[in-house]
Formats: C-alpha cells, sequence, structure tokens
C-alpha cells in the first residue's frame, strides 16, 4: 500500500524531527519552564535552524503562557508545533496557475544543485494530472546535462520540452517556448534556467534579459518567479532569497530535498524572513514526493507530534507506487 504524501512527509522529515524532539525530550521531563528552561530552549530552536527570530518569538510566547508552570516534553512539542503552525500558516499558498495567461509562465530560479530541473519535471507531471497542458524549457543551456534531465522528465510525463543548441541563448529560446505555447494552448510554461551564482552579475543580466525578451510577446510575463531552495544548506538558504530577490522578483518558494536534512526548521525561518509563499516542498526522490505545502502537517512533523493522516491518498491507485519508480530518470540524483 503507498503511503499518503502526509506520512511522507512525516517520515521524510525525521532527521529534522529527531534532532528538535530529541533535544525537547532532554531539556523537559515534567519541569518548571523557568529561565533556564527557556535559554536551553532558545539555544535548541536556533540549532535546529529555525532562526534566532523564531527562537524569540516562541521563547516569549512560552514565557507568557506556561512560564513556571510544570511541563512535560509532549506539552512543549504540541504548543511549539502550534507556534511554529501559525508562523507558517501566511505563507502556506498553493500554487494555482492564471488561467487568465495562456501559458501561465513561471521562470524556476536558484543555485545550480537545488533540483531545479527535477523540481520542474515533478510540477510538470503534477499539475498534468490536473488536466493541464504544461510545456517545459531547457533554458539552461550551457549544462548539457540539465538539457538532457529535462528531456527524460519530459518522455516520461508526456509533456514536450523545448530546448535548443549547447549554448544556445537562454532568452531567444525562452521567446520561441512563449509563442509556440500560445501557439498550442498550453496552461504552463515552466522555464529553467542557470544557476550560476559565483557570478552574480553575469547571471543578473541572464535573467534580466530573459524577462525582457519575453515581454516582448507577452509584456505580462514571467507570471511567476519560483525560487528553488535545497533544505540541506540550513541558513545558507537565508542568503539565496536575499540574493535571488535581488536579481528578480520572486514570487514564491519551492523547498526541495528535506528527506535528506536535518534542517527542516530553516522552513520556518524564510518563512519569518520573507514571507514569501512556500508553495511546494519535496520530501523524497519520487514524482509524487512534491506535493503542495501545508503549514499544520509540517509543524507537526518538525516536532514529532502525531499527524492523523490515511495511509493512501483518496483515489490513489494500488500500484501507483510502483508506476513513479518506474517513471523516475536516471538523472535525478544529479537535480539541477
Amino acid at each position: 500500500m503507498a503511503l499518503g504524501f502526509f506520512s511522507r512527509l512525516k517520515a521524510g522529515l525525521s532527521r529534522s524531527t529527531q534532532k528538535l524532539s530529541g533535544g525537547i525530550a532532554a531539556v523537559f521531563t515534567r519541569r518548571k519552564l523557568d529561565d533556564q528552561a527557556l535559554e536551553e530552549l532558545e539555544d535548541l530552536l536556533i540549532s535546529a535552524d529555525l532562526g534566532p527570530s523564531v527562537a524569540e518569538k516562541v521563547i516569549e510566547s512560552f514565557r507568557r503562557s506556561k512560564f513556571g508552570k510544570e511541563v512535560t516534553d509532549e506539552e512543549v512539542r504540541a504548543a511549539l508545533a502550534e507556534e511554529i503552525a501559525n508562523i507558517l500558516q501566511p505563507v502556506a499558498i498553493p500554487f494555482e496557475p492564471d488561467p487568465a495567461h495562456k501559458p501561465h509562465v513561471v521562470l524556476v530560479v536558484g543555485v545550480n544543485g537545488t533540483g531545479k530541473t527535477t523540481t520542474i519535471g515533478k510540477m510538470a507531471r503534477f499539475y498534468g494530472e490536473q488536466g493541464k497542458k504544461v510545456m517545459m524549457v531547457a533554458g539552461d543551456t550551457f549544462r548539457a546535462a540539465a538539457v538532457e534531465q529535462l528531456q527524460v522528465w519530459g518522455e516520461r510525463v508526456g509533456a514536450p520540452v523545448i530546448s535548443g543548441k549547447p549554448n544556445a541563448d537562454a532568452a531567444g529560446l525562452a521567446f520561441e517556448a512563449l509563442k509556440r505555447g500560445r501557439a498550442e494552448g498550453a496552461d504552463l510554461l515552466l522555464v529553467d534556467t542557470a544557476g550560476r551564482l559565483h557570478n552574480k552579475s553575469a547571471l543578473m543580466e541572464e535573467l534580466a534579459k530573459i524577462i525582457r525578451v519575453m515581454r516582448k510577446f507577452d509584456e505580462t510575463a514571467p507570471h511567476s518567479v519560483l525560487l528553488v531552495l535545497d533544505a540541506t544548506t540550513g541558513q545558507n538558504a537565508v542568503e539565496q532569497v536575499r540574493v535571488f530577490k535581488e536579481l528578480v522578483n520572486v514570487t514564491g518558494l519551492v523547498v526541495t530535498k528535506l528527506d535528506g536534512s536535518a534542517r527542516g526548521g530553516i522552513v520556518v525561518a524564510l518563512a519569518d524572513a520573507f514571507g514569501l509563499p512556500v508553495h511546494l516542498v519535496g520530501v523524497g526522490e519520487q514524482a509524487e514526493d512534491l506535493r503542495p505545502f501545508s503549514a499544520e502537517a509540517f509543524a507537526k512533523g518538525l516536532v514529532g507530534d502525531s499527524i492523523k493522516v490515511i495511509d493512501r491518498e483518496e483515489g490513489t491507485p494500488e500500484g501507483e507506487a510502483e508506476k513513479d519508480q518506474a517513471a523516475q530518470p536516471e538523472h535525478d540524483a544529479q537535480a539541477g
């Protein structure tokens, strides 16, 4: 029986949960929530990558509501899950293509290695299954592996991939793809981009050119700019958001590789610092492991609280897991 996504979310967050929940259990074994306990809890939250600002907010809330009371680790985890969910709820906004734009153009940006190309392939599958006509653009033209990987995804999910010759002009490619998408009635156009952050000025110019050239055909494009972040980078993800917000108008975030990280708390830090919508999270290598972000489920999964979910998502065929395993491109390990 295939696990439902929220069960996989809980499993994917297990390393982050062990770090945070284990620390809470070590600090609180029916103990009064005094200044020393709060200080230890604050240090634990910071070390779990929730960040100093979130840690301070949580501690102040605990000080107002529970200070001086005898608490157990279960009570602390439950209260912490509620506090985290409150921070995450405003940014838990599903991504929905705007039917007023055909196609709705999504520029996917991020540092190389965060999983941009894999994310595009998984998004193509996800929205394709919802009946959307999806097209993909292999805009990272300097990396042959990225182009090949996207083509593999296109074959597996049945979505066309527009690509050019090696080192082709990414802006021109995006322009032609937009024209084709309009002509063929596509609902969603997902544009991969380079992520060579070590040369910020060149990257800025390339992204600006893509946007400028696409606007010659559609002055409203791109309609979304999604920044893909790798959870394993921890606090470095905060700096990546700052940099890409300087480069382009980032409209939302996708956080990948939560299953390989003990730093799941970074999602909370990002929500608190920037308030950008967190549209999607990835908790595994399979295509179905990228799903819309749920604040409550994530908060409970992060602190080790129970999540009441069915084991198999409603309407998911018994053989779905096997089908997705077969559909997984060989290049997933080298996600762009």
